[in-house]
């Protein structure tokens, strides 16, 4: 006959084997489970190297492409901006390095640079649009055809391309010399520009920019960027706005351009100038200019090509 303490006796032992293949079977899981996390662990270090070293051999190829475009920059523009004017418009973001190095550009390029007006932040400040409005009008030279457009970036370029463009026919200044001065002095106090001394007219503008724009009214601020080189192209030979890759997206002046049919019509851009090839690109997209062209060129997939003359789009 079978006693309680027999039972009592198997049940324990049956609980015991229940537990020892609990123990032994998640430990066989977790052994298993851990030899294939180390495996993939191990894939994923070596994708990362193999990335890592992908990386690193396309950097070191684009700073050997960039170094050859710095050294033969200057003769693939020789000659293309003989005996031209251009004045250059930056704004607060603009690298210094940039805009010197284009500077040194121009100058191979046969043409010689005006001056330099520096937008300050409050040009495109949404919060100052009405106060720069109102200094435009009130600037306005005498018989000077505003557009009936009234944002104030298109306004702007307006005042900016009657005194800061030459006529693009009889390359003669489309103001006075009092006119330009009282433009500059009262965007000035306005807190709007930053003018070199003696600032004249050019033929063309090389309208410089930084990155992409953000924070709050980053749209607004690069439209109100983005019209003015436009504007400002439409008063005298021509413009190019460039900027580096950011800036062609769609919070950069760039990229607001490129957007508009209308802009794009006049205005060249350019979203490298960041790089010795992109400067040597502007210099030739104001070439383009000249002969009443316009093109969307540099790196970024809103771009026509590399450079004029050389199309990727459809690829």
């Amino acid at each position: 006959m079978i006693s309680l303490r027999y039972h009592i006796v198997s049940i324990a032992a049956a609980f015991l084997a229940l537990a020892i293949g609990v123990v032994l079977g998640s430990t066989a899981l977790n052994g298993s489970l851990l030899s294939g996390l180390a495996d993939e662990r191990g894939d994923l270090t070596k994708q990362v190297s193999d990335l890592e070293s992908e990386r690193n051999a396309l950097d070191a190829r684009l700073a050997d492409a960039d170094a050859f475009a710095g050294s033969v920059g200057g003769k693939v523009v020789s000659g293309a901006l003989d005996k031209r004017s251009v004045v250059l418009v930056t704004t607060a973001d603009a690298r210094p390095t940039d805009r010197d190095a284009l500077k040194e550009l121009i100058g191979k390029s046969g043409a010689s640079v005006t001056g330099e007006v520096q937008l300050t932040d409050a040009f495109a400040d949404p919060s100052k649009a009405d106060q720069l409005r109102e200094v435009v009008t009130r600037l306005q030279p005498a018989g000077a055809q505003f557009p009936t457009a009234g944002d104030p970036g298109t306004l702007a370029g307006a005042l900016l391309g009657s005194v800061l463009m030459l006529d693009k026919d009889s390359a003669e200044p489309q103001s006075s010399g009092a006119e330009l001065a009282a433009a500059m002095g009262g965007l000035t106090d306005g807190g709007f520009i930053k003018p070199s001394q003696d600032v004249r007219p050019g033929q063309l503008a090389v309208v410089l920019t930084g990155g992409k724009a953000d924070g709050d009214g980053a749209g607004d601020r690069a439209a109100t960027l983005a019209r003015m080189a436009a504007q400002l192209d439409r008063s005298g030979a021509g413009v190019v706005l460039a900027g580096d890759p950011a800036s062609a997206e769609g919070a950069g002046a760039v990229g607001v351009a490129r957007s508009d049919t209308s802009m794009t019509s006049v205005l060249s851009t350019v979203d490298n100038v960041d790089s010795a090839a992109g400067r040597v690109v502007t210099i030739l997209a104001l070439r383009e200019q000249l002969e009443g062209n316009s093109g969307r060129y540099g790196v970024a997939g809103n771009a026509q090509g590399p450079a004029p003359g050389v199309n990727q789009e459809g690829q």
